[in-house]
């Protein structure tokens, strides 16, 4: 495994990450605290250090489940990142709540469920401009910050284009940015990432596999079942993902390297980027995405193509 400085924080954080958004069983399967721990386990064996989750993952279900495993080990061996502006009423169903009384209510559930006295990345959580933009928002989670229930801020942007919650960081005391960046979405690359490396951000990116999309499982024409996220996913979009995805397995990827682990590997080679965050359901999973640090060096990610991969 390799580690980064996740920007100002001067957290050191596995370049790969655990994302548990699986765990609050909307990604097509319910998971049991053993098959959680196990996922724990081989992250641990594999030298990951970096779990990202959030409160509205199930009810703080997946914060639950983190929270059960992390309790009977050592807290320091992990930086937890989870998030705060939603409430879970039911699959696919979630209400915003970001004032500044509704978050220290999450604040506290979270806590709790992670069975935690401190949160490492406390994150805003996909929200609007007009909650980001708050004040009193602000300034009670800098004091949760000096209180010690919080070791660093941090904004999960909705739109990966979202200039304007970034370039505020310095503002509200934000220092890492998660985002939306895997090798068919590109956006954060033309404003985010240079604003970030502008105010020394740790950058954390989400759906770095398309929504599994680029781990190569899936042809065109693939379905999912009706309690899968993407089931709700535009079928025509779908597809013309799945077109691309198979134009790039064919064009891109190194022979007998795996899909999964060159697009991990292919994000981390941005210098913006400090870490990427994938989903995982399995052990095996865990193990295949750890994969993707022997190939995190320098450079950008034009400059990645079968060449530099086999050389790596």
């Amino acid at each position: 495994m390799k580690y980064r400085r996740l920007g100002k924080t001067n957290l050191k954080v596995s370049v790969i990450g655990v994302g548990t958004w699986q765990f609050g069983g909307e990604w097509g399967k319910t998971f049991t605290q053993a098959e959680a721990d196990a996922i724990l386990n081989q992250a641990k064996d594999s030298g990951i250090n970096l779990i990202d989750t959030a409160e509205c993952y199930g009810d703080h279900t997946s914060e639950s489940l983190i929270g059960d495993y992390i309790s009977r080990g050592r807290r320091e061996d992990w930086i937890v990142a989870t998030k705060f502006g939603h409430h879970f009423h039911g699959h696919q169903n979630r209400t915003p709540h970001y004032s500044a009384q509704e978050v220290l209510a999450q604040l506290e559930a979270s806590l709790q469920a992670l069975r935690t006295d401190y949160i490492d990345v406390y994150q805003f959580h996909s929200g609007p401009d007009e909650a980001f933009d708050q004040d009193a928002l602000w300034t009670m989670l800098d004091k949760q910050v000096q209180a010690g229930k919080i070791r660093h801020l941090g904004t999960s942007i909705g739109s990966n284009d979202n200039l304007h919650q970034t370039d505020a960081s310095e503002k509200v005391g934000s220092q890492v940015i998660q985002v939306v960046y895997n090798r068919l979405d590109r956006k954060p690359e033309e404003r985010v990432f240079p604003s970030c490396q502008r105010q020394d951000l740790g950058v954390l990116a989400r759906v770095p596999l398309a929504s599994g999309y680029l781990s190569g499982k899936y042809k065109p024409g693939a379905t999912f079942g009706d309690n899968d996220v993407r089931q709700r996913h535009d079928p025509q979009q779908t597809l013309a993902k799945l077109q691309e995805v198979e134009r790039i397995g064919e064009r891109e990827v190194p022979e007998g390297m795996d899909m999964a682990t060159w697009a991990l590997a292919w994000c981390l080679k941005h210098p913006a980027v400090t870490a990427v965050i994938p989903g995982c359901k399995s052990p095996a999973q865990v193990i295949s995405n750890a994969a993707a640090a022997n190939y995190a060096g320098d450079g950008h990610p034009q400059n990645w193509d079968k060449a530099t991969a086999q050389e790596a």
